[in-house]
């Protein structure tokens, strides 16, 4: 039976609730675990080793709206080719968005590489220590940048990501929901940060909510801060952080068309900097619009002239605000294939297939590419 957001009795005793009023137990506890427990990461500095900016800057970007285990393989591959941030300042921005291709939200990507270079170029290549001047920085917001002061130079800031919530929400027992109760979560969890080893506590914090105080089935008596936690001795510790219900998401439609040349080449468009996918490559499609009603029309407005069919099926994909299905036809156009029926023509280019895997195309292209050349007829 799901318990309510309400005091709970154990046995015959009424629980006499503990307000974590000690904040200095608190850090003292959690940085003890902490140095125990710790996760192995890659741009973490191992014990006794000096913090990385470059490595905590990279990291934290990669890691916004994405979960770990998705960045590691993206972090090694970037360190690897670009091994400092000057070398990433001199990187050409189409390598940075090939080498991003599926890690998402892709004006990250963009931004990264004028962070890169404004910091090579303004700062000699020295990322800035304090929080208020990283966060002048494109790609870097508020969270962002105290997370790179706290973590790459121990300055006093406190970071506040999902995992933070979770742990300050149940720690206080704060009943309100996300995501309006934000503010108070970051106000709680900066009451907490120690003057010394903030960034490690601010690490601490996010371990302890990805491995001990999970969204589901915390594992509470394996918690070091068990006792100062109300919402552990209230009994509502997995009931939080409550949320605001989300509302359901919208699905868009539109119609993507594949062309193939007799030669093995596909036809490729350059998307706009801005808006959703910007400057990241495509599979030319119409605009994907709230109704279906498109379908009708859809080969009214091929990129080129020939006898495009339909491939059986959607291709569907969710991004973060609404749902996405597409309707794919393909067509085979000889070597020559005349592109002026297309507006956009100057955006396209033809790649060969064996060069697919290298181009700078989101998950959802690559999606309909498969699609399309999977169906043998």
């Amino acid at each position: 039976m799901t318990k309510s957001l309400k005091a709970v009795n154990h046995g015959d005793k009424a629980v006499q609730l503990k307000v974590p009023a000690d904040r200095g137990q608190i850090s003292k506890k959690l940085l003890k675990w902490y140095d125990a427990e710790q996760r192995d990461l890659p741009w973490r500095a191992k014990p006794g080793e000096m913090p990385n900016p470059y490595h905590v800057w990279l990291s934290e970007i990669m890691l916004q709206q994405t979960v770990v285990k998705t960045v590691i393989p993206y972090f090694k591959k970037f360190t690897k080719k670009w091994k400092n941030i000057n070398q990433l300042a001199a990187a050409d921005l189409e390598e940075i968005r090939i080498a991003w291709a599926g890690l998402g939200y892709y004006s990250r990507a963009a931004n990264l590489h004028k962070c890169a270079q404004i910091i090579k170029q303004d700062y000699n290549g020295v990322f800035p220590i304090f929080a208020e001047e990283l966060e002048k920085l494109p790609g870097i917001g508020p969270y962002t940048a105290a997370a790179i002061a706290a973590i790459a130079f121990d300055e006093l800031a406190t970071p506040v990501d999902g995992n933070i919530e979770r742990v300050v929400a149940r720690l206080f027992a704060i009943e309100a929901p996300l995501p309006g109760v934000k503010p108070v979560l970051r106000q709680q969890a900066a009451t907490l940060t120690p003057a010394r080893r903030s960034g490690d506590f601010a690490q601490a914090q996010m371990d302890l909510g990805a491995r001990v105080c999970t969204p589901k089935n915390p594992s509470c008596l394996l918690c070091p801060l068990s006792s100062h936690c109300v919402g552990y001795q209230k009994g509502v510790a997995p009931l939080l952080p409550q949320r605001t219900a989300k509302k359901p998401k919208p699905t868009r439609y539109g119609t993507a068309f594949f062309a193939l040349r007799e030669d093995g080449y596909v036809l490729l468009r350059r998307r706009p900097d801005g808006g959703l996918l910007g400057g990241m490559l495509e599979v030319p499609s119409s605009e994907w619009q709230e109704t279906s009603s498109h379908r009708k029309t859809a080969l009214k407005s091929p990129p080129l002239k020939g006898e495009w069919w339909r491939v059986p099926g959607i291709v569907k994909h969710t991004f973060t605000h609404f749902h996405l299905e597409l309707m794919v036809y393909r067509v085979i156009t000889p070597k020559m294939a005349d592109l002026t029926l297309f507006a956009d023509a100057t955006c396209c280019k033809w790649v060969s297939r064996d060069e697919l895997a290298d181009q700078a195309l989101p998950s959802v292209m690559r999606k309909i590419i498969v699609h399309a050349l999977n169906f043998e007829g």
